[in-house]
């Protein structure tokens, strides 16, 4: 027999408030249609949902697993329809991208670009923490990212890869390799690298802070830090040395750190990432622009 969603929102609302006068209030229902609702439900099951007594509410052991199983698809469903609402209203509402660190002219030109075709839909911007670069994207408080690779998460969909750029390595001007105007990987070889703390993954915070060369040789593992700005003041104060795309390091450039080209290493590349089944007509085209 087909369930009618107002049955499993009658249900969920009540095992929210477990008193029938207020999940009344809160569906615009009587409390007599509330007890309908749900008795629909449980015979359709084929078992109480819940215990009724005149002074309490409680949810039966079959309520309970009903419960844990529905939630999550219920709340997939309203995703469902909300991307198809977007889809019919041609993209109007907004679209949260967060990115790490500073927002290059790649990223701003296509918020511009698309803020351009898209007038209907508002497009915020917000900066990650660089030792988190998936947290804001799972807990929903944005909607898609722009982050270092690489990224190998199964709830996570990878994007378009762009603004690939030679990594290089910055390092405080008394540095014994500051004078040098080009290095190799296997140079690194006993020297110490500032690495990123939790919560980024291990093989992420390992490509961003490798603790050996291309050859094997040991790359020592230096302090860590949350954010960028941390390890220029441990670059400047003699800390360690850090991997840093040629853009960021001329952006950043200060007094005390040179950052000399780095050879035999992957390239820096960001890419846009999103949860896995949420992808909507907005985010395909800012993807599309970068």
């Amino acid at each position: 027999m087909a369930v009618e969603i107002r049955e499993l929102e009658c249900f969920l609302v009540l095992a929210d408030e477990l008193h029938f006068g207020r999940t009344a209030e809160r569906l615009y229902l009587s409390q007599s249609r509330v007890s309908q609702l749900l008795q629909a439900l449980e015979r359709r099951i084929g078992g109480p949902l819940f215990e009724r007594t005149s002074r309490r509410v409680a949810l039966t052991p079959l309520g309970k697993e009903f419960l844990v199983s529905l939630r999550p698809a219920y709340v997939a469903l309203e995703r469902v329809v909300e991307n198809a609402r977007e889809h019919a209203t041609h993209g109007k509402g907004r679209l949260r991208i967060g990115f790490q660190g500073v927002a290059n002219d790649e990223i701003l030109n296509a918020v511009a670009a698309f803020q351009s075709d898209h007038p209907n839909c508002l497009i915020e911007t917000c900066e990650l923490p660089l030792n988190d670069p998936f947290g804001a994207l799972r807990r929903g408080t944005i909607d898609a990212a722009v982050v270092l690779v690489p990224v190998a998460e199964d709830d996570l969909v990878v994007g378009p890869v762009f603004s690939t750029h030679p990594q290089t390595l910055a390092v405080c001007t008394s540095h014994r390799l500051a004078g040098r105007t080009a290095i190799e990987a296997e140079e690194l070889a006993g020297e110490t690298l500032i690495g990123f703390k939790g919560p980024a993954p291990g093989y992420w915070r390992q490509a961003q802070a490798p603790t050996q060369t291309p050859g094997g040789a040991l790359i020592h593992r230096g302090p860590e830090v949350q954010t960028f700005q941390e390890g220029l003041s441990l670059i400047a104060a003699g800390h360690g040395a850090m991997l840093v795309c040629q853009p960021t390091a001329a952006y950043h450039l200060r007094s005390g750190i040179v950052s000399i080209p780095l050879t035999g290493v992957p390239d820096s590349g960001l890419v846009l990432i999103w949860r896995r089944g949420e992808e909507t007509p907005s985010l395909k085209a800012f993807a599309a622009r970068l």
